[in-house]
């Protein structure tokens, strides 16, 4: 590699002549301060220099470097120096990472490194590099390495405006494209910050086509668009970025359609086709309006209305046309006393439309030459001409109608015009005004009568009908109670609410009018003080704090009352139902349970149930017990409620347990608890035989000198048991027959174990005597026992004892119920047993011969007294018969 060597001012650097980019080799330079300064400096200085940089050469342009992906967490391993340079090892800066002196690992520390934030300018084209000093070596050199600040998908793209507008007129052809302004921007680089656009709720109108470079973003048109039919799209424009785990922003995209000059004008249906006049109507009085539409928007909608010029000049002379809104109006007053017939043909024009036309016919009817009235008397209650009635009357005359007129008359009559809820009926040539049904005030509160009266002259002639016009108004009477919007009400409010928070608001209507219409609202008697109803709103609240523990739901009776005289109410329901929180801890039915169990007990047997409840309902009411800060052999059956043993218990190991229970509910969005102290005490049961301490073992010996007197302890039997009270009172017995036991110099205490000598000793003591003691406990129903020698030997001297085997039991196993009949003991040795055998086999031979001779003398006997009786009776009872057979018989 190439190095160019360079000084500026104070500093001097080596630089290899390749980029980093293209060989993978970071450049570093170090400046070699002097003390001089620019204009100062001498050669020494310049010399000191040149040295240090020859021999920091190695170090400083070396291709050290490294890179980490941004916002990484502290404590992540960057990279190491100890493959480069000797330890020890120093950053000058610690801001972003910090090395082990020791290892030259270097770490990121709290302070995350954003790449945005660090390098803004570079962020799109270039690597974000931060470059890194430190001291390495035992003779502290001076390096300086680069770290390469890798992106991660951290930033999300984003719109600088959120709505973006765009107008497109009616008439653009499909596919013409319209550029968006308004493109996403992205602050990370690479795949990370480049955008993929699609939309949405497009529905196949219009597409995005973004250019090949992603320099623009165009908006194409895919269908016809028409104005009249859809003038509005809303679109939502999404930018998507190309990370592994991709960003999205959204932008919403509105499409004004304007109007382009498309349709023309037409006249509408209800545009008048035929209209009547009567022949003294005034100047200006309106004759009809025409109506012609056009579906465009703004100048395009405009319409102008006019006469043909086909139209007669009769027509031109007596009406006119306003051609902004189709009115047609006389242009003088008529005084016409013929029939006449107009026809007036009118156009519609719109912008670059030809015209619409359509015909209007104006008949003209000639003027009443003889005017025909009437006289009205009123029957009910009337003011200023006008009649008042109350509603829900029945059937009522109003009004007397007497007919005036000139007296060149032929005939003339009254009649109703339209269908309204009143008759006229003539009576003695006068007619009678009546309701023909009930009125309703909340119906219609007033009525016009329009009376036509027809009439001919003399001469046969019809004489235009007039018109006469009677108010009714009808009096509202209080015949309609308040109507609830619904007649139940229900809704859901969380206990423990505010006092005083509104629940809702009920609404009641009355068709009445005035104080028969107005409402007020009220609770029940029996409700709870708690509620309250505003009189005139109907708002209901609650003025305390709800507990659903207390009561879980609320029925309220709510009343709504007109002012009417008399009033009328109606009545609905509000049920509250009170939703649970969770306020309530776990309570145990004590807050110390104790038990008592056997020892015996198998595993999983029940210990005894502990009971715990919960106010709340659901979850919150579900708990669920476990047993803390206690490593006992103890578990919670939850599906029962018990506390349970899991392994064998052992009073003689533990006899008491303490733990503690806790009990925590489902509840969310914390779980309440409790806890209970649970005491548990193991009852003994008799599993343990005692066990002899004293004497140590079966061939244990003592010598008790012959001048002992009577009633010394001269050894003592000590015994225990594990198990307690009864079970471990301990008693001792000597097992042997009472003959035995009375000529034994020894007593055994039956409760201290003390072996005393029983009497004074004599000669015929002198030697070994061997004690079988059973040592019983007291357990019920069955003690246990154990057998233990106590091997005694009265001497004159006091010498050590010795046995060569211990002494064996030859009596009953029954050690319990009843002592062995047997002798005390049996000690073994090839003497006494020879001796023994002899003399059984002695006993067993005379004792056979005795029963031989026995048997023998009792068969003789027995025979002679046999044959005395014989002879004695043939004699006296014998039947001589003649001849004698032999019978046989199967009895």
């Amino acid at each position: 590699m190439k190095y160019a060597f360079s000084c500026t001012g104070l500093g001097c650097c080596l630089r290899p002549q390749r980029s980093l980019t293209a060989g993978g080799t970071w450049v570093t330079c170090v400046s070699a301060m002097g003390h001089g300064t620019p204009d100062n400096m001498n050669w020494a200085g310049l010399l000191q220099n040149l040295l240090v940089m020859v021999h920091l050469q190695q170090i400083i342009c070396g291709s050290v470097w490294f890179s980490i992906p941004e916002e990484q967490e502290p404590g992540v391993l960057v990279g190491s120096l100890s493959k480069h340079f000797p330890p020890p090892y120093q950053l000058l800066t610690q801001e972003y990472l910090w090395t082990d002196k020791n290892t030259g690992n270097f770490y990121t520390t709290e302070q995350k490194m954003d790449r945005e934030a660090l390098c803004p300018e570079e962020t799109k084209a270039e690597e974000c590099i931060i470059l890194h000093n430190a001291v390495v070596g035992p003779s502290g050199d001076l390096i300086q390495f680069p770290v390469i600040i890798e992106d991660i998908n951290d930033n999300a793209p984003h719109f600088e405006n959120s709505v973006i507008h765009l107008r497109v007129s009616e008439d653009v052809t499909v596919g013409t494209s319209f550029l968006l302004d308004d493109q996403a921007q992205d602050r990370d680089a690479g795949h990370n910050g480049k955008l993929h656009y699609h939309l949405k709720d497009a529905d196949g109108v219009f597409s995005l086509k973004v250019e090949e470079d992603e320099s623009a973003i165009l908006l194409v048109v895919q269908t016809a668009l028409d104005r009249e039919t859809r003038d509005l799209y809303q679109m939502v424009l999404v930018a998507t970025d190309c990370g592994s785990e991709p960003l999205s922003a959204t932008a919403t995209l509105i499409v004004t359609v304007t109007d382009v000059n498309d349709n023309c004008p037409s006249f509408s249906s209800d545009s008048p086709r035929s209209v009547t006049v009567p022949g003294d109507s005034p100047k200006n009085m309106l004759v009809a309006q025409v109506r012609a539409t056009d579906p465009d928007s703004g100048p395009n909608a405009a319409i102008v209305y006019s006469l043909s010029p086909k139209v007669s000049e009769r027509a031109k002379k007596l009406f006119s046309l306003d051609s902004l809104t189709g009115h047609i109006r006389l242009t003088q007053d008529l005084q016409s006393d013929n029939t006449e017939e107009l026809q007036l043909k009118v156009f519609a024009s719109g912008h670059h439309c030809p015209p619409a036309d359509t015909q209007v016919t104006v008949n003209v009817l000639p003027k009443a030459n003889q005017e025909l009235t009437f006289k009205i008397r009123f029957i009910a209650e009337h003011q200023n001409q006008t009649v008042v009635l109350p509603e829900n009357q029945p059937p009522t005359v109003l009004a007397v109608l007497e007919l005036h007129g000139d007296s060149s008359l032929k005939s003339s009559s009254l009649a109703i015009e339209s269908e309204v809820p009143f008759t006229l009926s003539p009576q003695n040539g006068k007619y009678l005004l009546s309701t023909s049904k009930p009125l309703d005030y909340e119906m219609k509160i007033e009525h016009h009568i329009s009376v036509v009266v027809h009439g001919r002259s003399a001469e046969g002639s019809v004489i235009a009908p007039s018109r006469h016009g009677i108010r009714v108004l009808v009096a509202d009477v209080n015949d309609n109670a308040p109507q609830f919007l619904q007649s139940h009400y229900q809704l859901e409010v969380e206990e423990n609410n505010q006092p005083g928070m509104s629940l809702l608001r009920v609404s009641a209507s009355d068709a009445d009018s005035g104080r028969n219409g107005r409402v007020t609202y009220r609770l029940g008697k029996h409700t709870p003080t708690i509620f309250n109803i505003d009189p005139v709103t109907g708002q209901l609240s609650v003025s305390a704090s709800l507990d659903r523990e207390q009561q879980g739901v609320h029925k309220i009776t709510v009343f709504a009352q007109d002012s009417g005289s008399p009033p009328l109410e109606s009545v609905a329901t509000v049920s509250i139902r009170v939703l649970d929180l969770n306020d309530n801890a776990p309570v145990f039915l004590t807050p110390h349970f104790i038990f008592f169990i056997p020892e015996n007990v198998p595993p999983f047997a029940q210990v005894g149930r502990v009971g715990v409840t919960d106010p709340d309902e659901g979850e919150n009411g579900k708990t669920e017990l476990h047993v803390v800060n206690s490593s006992g052999p103890f578990v919670v059956d939850n599906t029962q409620g018990t506390l349970r043993t899991t392994t064998h218990l052992d009073r003689e190991t533990d006899d008491r347990y303490e733990l503690y229970l806790l009990a925590a509910d489902h509840g969310h969005p914390a779980a309440l608890t409790s806890t209970a102290r649970v005491t548990i005490f193991v009852e003994d049961i008799n599993d343990n035989e005692p066990k002899v301490i004293l004497p140590s073992s079966n061939s244990s010996c003592q010598t008790v000198s012959s001048a002992t007197i009577a009633g010394t302890i001269v050894t003592k039997i000590y015994a225990v048991d594990e198990d307690s009270g009864l079970n471990s009172e301990i008693t001792y017995t000597v097992v042997a027959p009472k003959p035995a036991q009375n000529s034994s110099p020894f007593r055994v205490d039956l409760k201290t174990g003390n072996i005393t000598v029983a009497q004074k000793l004599l000669r015929k003591d002198l030697g070994m005597h061997h004690l079988f003691i059973v040592v019983r406990d007291g357990g019920k129903p069955a003690p246990l026992y154990t057998t233990i020698w106590v091997n005694l030997l009265i001497n004159e001297s006091m010498g050590p004892c010795h046995l060569d085997r211990a002494p064996t039991w030859t009596g009953t196993s029954d050690l319990i119920q009843s002592p062995s009949k047997a002798p005390i003991c049996e000690v073994e040795d090839t003497r006494s047993a020879q001796l023994t055998l002899f003399v059984g086999l002695v006993m067993m031979l005379v004792s056979t011969c005795l029963l031989v001779v026995t048997a023998v003398l009792y068969v003789k006997q027995k025979r002679r007294s046999l044959q005395q009786k014989k002879r004695g009776h043939i004699e006296e009872n014998e039947i001589p018969l003649r001849h004698k057979d032999k019978y046989y018989s199967d009895d």
